[in-house]
């Protein structure tokens, strides 16, 4: 399902590495393939914990946060759980060519699919070959995830087949992300699932160990991703509406906070952050 409130992700695109020179990270992803890691082995988050969405920007949370996500090129912060957030099924705006052309998903007529929110050229997973090739980019961002002391991943625009013109299937969704989420715990990293209710209950043979979501008050959808993870659960709402109905019924059991739709830091014009 499209969430009409994901948010912009302007800076999370810097610094990426080019697909040719991705080296060893290729033997990496071949041995991901072989399956996940449980989710005993990696650090979760807190459950029902102050939580802030830092991907437009980082700034100093307040005292009670205890978790953050960040964007993959900012440092994480010391004494709360940390999530890398990774655009991992989309090239960001103006970062098609660090993507090889055939990994970009094309029409008919051979141009890029576009998701026309983000200005984001959808990649390519119909074929092994190219999943492969394109977990090797994100899981050498993943290794960045772990050498900056991150506790997890968030792997976001996993509901990119929705927008994909029918060339793309959620099973082949669900085998790329698990090259992702194997890697992830092979460097002792949680991996999130981002969005994608319709696809909650096959989070554990996917690898996928708690749910980042946007707008499940809004949506209605806030039972459906508590009930598949556990509660292990973290939403972002973007209307006073969404949080009324998030907090009304799952205050206690998921985490949940407004943020401003852009997401920009503290200090910036249009900055917002509520709880319950």
């Amino acid at each position: 399902m499209r969430i009409r409130g994901r948010v912009r992700r302007a800076a999370v695109g810097k610094g990426r590495p080019s697909v040719r020179n991705i080296g060893a990270v290729t033997l990496l992803v071949l041995v991901s393939a072989c399956g996940s890691a449980p989710s005993a082995d990696v650090p979760l988050p807190p459950r029902a914990a102050a939580f802030d969405y830092q991907i437009g920007g980082p700034y100093p949370p307040a005292p009670d946060v205890r978790i953050v996500s960040r964007a993959h090129t900012e440092s994480p912060v010391e004494g709360v759980y940390n999530i890398c957030y990774l655009n991992a099924f989309q090239a960001q705006p103006g970062a098609e060519r660090e993507w090889e052309p055939d990994l970009l998903l094309r029409d008919a007529n051979g141009e890029p699919v576009i998701d026309e929110d983000w200005h984001e050229a959808l990649l390519d997973l119909r074929t092994e070959d190219k999943r492969r090739r394109v977990a090797a980019m994100v899981n050498a961002w993943i290794d960045q995830c772990a050498a900056a002391h991150y506790q997890a991943v968030e792997l976001d625009n996993y509901d990119s087949y929705t927008r994909s013109k029918s060339l793309l299937t959620p099973d082949q969704a669900q085998t790329y992300i698990r090259l992702l989420s194997a890697h992830a715990h092979e460097r002792g990293l949680a991996a999130a699932q981002k969005n994608t209710a319709e696809l909650a209950d096959a989070h554990t043979r996917n690898g996928l160990d708690f749910a980042v979501v946007e707008e499940c008050g809004d949506t209605e959808e806030c039972d459906t991703y508590a009930n598949a993870f556990a509660d292990n659960v973290i939403d972002i709402e973007y209307t006073p509406e969404g949080l009324t109905t998030a907090c009304s019924s799952h205050r206690d059991h998921i985490s949940i906070v407004q943020r401003d739709r852009d997401v920009v830091p503290l200090g910036h014009p249009g900055y917002l952050r509520r709880t319950c």
